[in-house]
């Protein structure tokens, strides 16, 4: 008889508790979580996905290039197609068809058809991290709201500090194919939790008949083809190519004309004018200076290890599951504790703060570093990715309009995914020319005939005489220059921690700027000893 009130009762509106919101929470873990950990098993598997596909260099850099831009093409028209046809049909009906690709790209070998099987893998996963919100604020209690964008946001740290582990797991012991494969047994699984947890939604056609369908097509492609080209002009050269020059001249006039299209469109999809708001500006700012500032951790630490240390990602990977991921979850209810019962602008700057000593730290690096160094800078990251991110969308969530809560959350996605990989790709060209130009100064003072350098070379061609003295002068040059390059890649890392410290600093900035937001279901509660403090300075000013 319950179940028959239920269908009765028709479709829940917008606001209404879905039936079993743990459901819910289950599906915005697996979405959100499969989709960091997909990227990022691609990027850090990129070497071994090359062998088994046999790609050239170039081929797969494109691989790499296409899932990723495919969903930044998607991920902002998200929340739109959410609220007009429902979480159910946008969230459950991909996870299916992304566990078909997911199982059939392993035995894909034709490099056309691999592409176009990335661009729908990328473009089925660009659905689920932005949908997740929804979920949260349309299907759960208030209660539940902050634990639940808390797993929205802590995915990003979680995902960049264990996959490098998973990835050595999964090509030395289950085979490279799995990199592809989990999303075959998690998928189904996420689609199952949100038919369980979410309403059952009419579509709304209304909102479809008056679709600003241009401008979602212009948003989501201008920015694709932005990220398109910096991410291969640090390969194909920037400037001196033509390919790299189309992708982002093309892309800058695509953001042109989307601005002109929500200038003219009778209903705007994500009016530009989302984003004067002080609060709501500086908000997005802060996130993308957050997944800048990060990229010490998802960047700097695991590639030092491999270019210097010569680690495998498993080897380096160890240091990051003990230091960066484990610590999270003790991190991370201590953070939902103090949103509760303080500003969230506290919160981001500890956060912030974190991430600063952590950079600081690493402009100490020296060539004789080993995993075991890194453990404190990984350490203070790990605060800093449980303190910065969720504070920030509460925040921004707190002092956004929810008439234009799809504009808002188009923009969040182009500061989430679009920020981020832009800023992997800004970074391997910082740290590519800032180790061309430590060589040209190192090189400078390695001078043919300089008695320092003379009597390197005879100590290394002494050292090399036992294996043939016809070859030990020229394996002493050899190893003379591999120093060089050497310690010009390690003051590259260094520059590149001074870059994320700046940028750090940049943020603390920012947060000063920043009001309080109006009072609201997200809004902290004082601690009994501040509430009293409160009433004692009341009844002295009376």
């Amino acid at each position: 008889m319950a179940e028959s009130d239920d269908r009765d009762r028709g479709p829940v509106s917008r606001g209404d508790v879905a039936r079993y919101p743990l459901f819910a929470v289950v599906a915005v873990l697996l979405g959100s979580f499969l989709a960091n950990f997909d990227s990022r098993l691609t990027t850090v598997g990129l070497p071994d996905l090359r062998g088994a596909f046999s790609l050239g260099f170039d081929e797969g850099a494109w691989l790499s290039t296409a899932g990723i831009g495919s969903q930044i093409f998607i991920a902002p028209a998200v929340a739109w197609l959410a609220t007009v046809f429902g979480l159910r049909r946008v969230l459950g009906i991909p996870s299916l068809v992304y566990a078909v690709v997911s199982l059939t790209i392993p035995f894909v070998r034709d490099y056309t058809t691999l592409i176009a099987l990335s661009i729908a893998h990328g473009m089925l996963l660009g659905t689920f991290v932005p949908a997740t919100l929804m979920i949260v604020f349309r299907n759960l209690p208030i209660r539940w709201w902050l634990p639940a964008i808390s797993i929205y946001s802590i995915r990003v740290g979680f995902a960049l500090d264990t996959s490098t582990s998973l990835v050595g797991f999964y090509v030395d012991h289950l085979g490279w194919q799995w990199l592809y494969w989990q999303g075959v047994v998690i998928a189904p699984l996420m689609g199952l939790m949100v038919y369980l947890g979410t309403p059952n939604e009419p579509v709304n056609r209304a909102l479809l008949r008056e679709a600003d369908w241009g401008g979602m097509l212009l948003l989501g492609a201008s920015v694709s083809m932005i990220y398109a080209g910096l991410d291969q002009g640090n390969r194909l050269d920037w400037l001196g190519s033509g390919t790299v020059m189309a992708l982002l001249i093309g892309g800058a006039l695509l953001i042109v004309a989307f601005m002109i299209n929500e200038m003219v469109a009778r209903r705007p999809w994500a009016h530009v004018n989302v984003l004067f708001s002080r609060n709501i500006g500086f908000g997005l700012l802060l996130i993308l200076l957050y997944t800048l500032t990060s990229l010490s951790n998802a960047s700097l630490v695991p590639n030092f290890l491999a270019t210097i240390a010569l680690l495998r990602p498993e080897q380096s990977g160890m240091l990051l599951l003990t230091y960066g991921a484990l610590p999270m979850f003790v991190l991370v209810p201590v953070s939902i504790w103090l949103l509760r019962h303080l500003d969230p602008r506290i919160v981001v700057v500890l956060g912030f703060s974190a991430f600063a000593a952590a950079n600081l730290w690493g402009t100490q690096l020296t060539h004789v570093w080993a995993r075991e160094d890194f453990a404190g800078i990984v350490l203070l990251q790990a605060i800093g990715q449980s303190f910065t991110l969720l504070p920030i969308i509460i925040m921004a969530l707190s002092n956004s309009d929810p008439s234009r809560a799809t504009a808002f959350a188009a923009y969040i996605q182009i500061m989430r995914l679009g920020g981020a990989e832009i800023g992997v790709a800004l970074m391997g060209t910082w740290l590519r020319v800032r180790e061309q130009v430590h060589s040209f100064y190192l090189g400078q003072h390695v001078q043919n005939g300089n008695i320092d350098v003379v009597n390197l070379l005879q100590r290394l061609a002494g050292e090399f005489s036992g294996h043939g003295i016809g070859t030990a002068t020229g394996r002493a040059v050899g190893t003379l220059a591999g120093i060089v390059q050497r310690e010009a890649n390690v003051l590259a890392y260094i520059d590149g921690f001074w870059l994320c410290f700046w940028l750090a600093i940049l943020a603390l900035v920012l947060v000063a700027f920043i009001t309080r937001a109006p009072q609201g279901p997200l809004s902290p509660a004082p601690l009994g000893l501040v509430k009293s403090v409160m009433r004692r300075l009341g009844a002295t000013a009376s």
